[in-house]
């Protein structure tokens, strides 16, 4: 297996996440080669333009089937059908990881690549709103966790080459169980997008009684609602392949909610203030 510095890279997907990770290891000069693969020529394009990869194509049969690691930015549920139609056409020995929110999913179709594959999935934990390459940041992974799946078939070599790349811009690896990675980013990821999607919800059925509602929308508001205007594809996709944990999730956050709402009822003082004071503890310890 190539050292990393020596391999040729091909990003499927050229997104926000595949495009910061092509710009990121283009700009730090950590592969030999970095092949980008699009759906649109005009995204292809830009990436060539912006110095992001070497080539690019539409086609992802020629892109990746020359590559030593093969690196899906993709929604999942494209993953997963790109997975098996090009399974094919990965060369021996070749790394095939994604940057997907799900990991257990991706990783059970892996599974089904042939044998001389080395499956592994990957999670950057970071992000932004804006989707699009326009949004691509070569610094997006800087002192970020960058969450590394293997299976039981995936050799040491490739989890060093994926630790390398990790290192590489600036992140830093974390291996996780597929499955515990999965109810974790439940709570962390998945469930405050819920969250900030149903509060824009609830304020615009207040805003069918007296619409004066969004002129009064300030900071607050902006804050604890901005996952809401995710990439709605993107989204949908983690959803619906993490439904378990997500709906344990919703569940926990609904007992919450149920017993602030009682405390509140009951104007029971001190269980409410018990319970701002020490979430606003642990919030203020966490992004010191």
């Amino acid at each position: 297996m190539k050292q990393l510095q020596q391999a040729t890279v091909a990003i499927v997907g050229l997104g926000l996440m595949g495009g910061s990770l092509a710009a990121a290891l283009r700009a730090r000069g950590s592969v030999r080669r970095l092949v980008g693969i699009a759906r649109r020529a005009e995204t292809v394009a830009e990436a060539t333009a912006r110095g992001f990869i070497d080539e690019g194509t539409c086609d992802p049969i020629a892109g990746a089937s020359g590559a030593d690691v093969v690196i899906f930015g993709t929604p999942v549920q494209t993953t997963l059908a790109l997975l098996t139609a090009l399974g094919p056409y990965f060369r021996s020995g070749t790394i095939v990881s994604d940057m997907g929110s799900t990991k257990v999913a991706v990783l059970d179709a892996m599974s089904r690549l042939p044998s001389e594959i080395h499956p592994f999935g990957g999670h950057p934990m970071c992000g932004k709103e804006i989707a699009g390459l326009s949004a691509a940041d070569a610094d997006l992974f800087l002192d970020k966790v960058y969450v590394l799946t293997p299976v039981e078939r995936t050799s040491s070599d490739a989890l060093q080459t994926m630790q390398a790349l990790a290192e590489a811009i600036g992140a830093r690896s974390l291996v996780l169980d597929p499955a515990r990675h999965d109810r974790l980013v439940a709570a962390i990821s998945h469930l405050p997008y819920i969250l900030a999607t149903c509060l824009v919800a609830a304020a615009e059925d207040m805003a069918t009684e007296d619409p004066l509602v969004w002129e009064l929308a300030a900071s607050g508001f902006r804050d604890t609602s901005r996952l809401a205007v995710s990439d709605t594809t993107m989204m949908r996709d983690i959803l619906l392949t993490n439904e378990e944990n997500v709906l344990y999730l919703i569940d926990l956050f609904g007992r919450r909610l149920t017993e602030m709402s009682a405390d509140l009822a009951q104007r029971d003082t001190e269980r409410l203030t018990h319970l701002m004071s020490s979430v606003r503890q642990r919030r203020e310890g966490l992004f010191r």
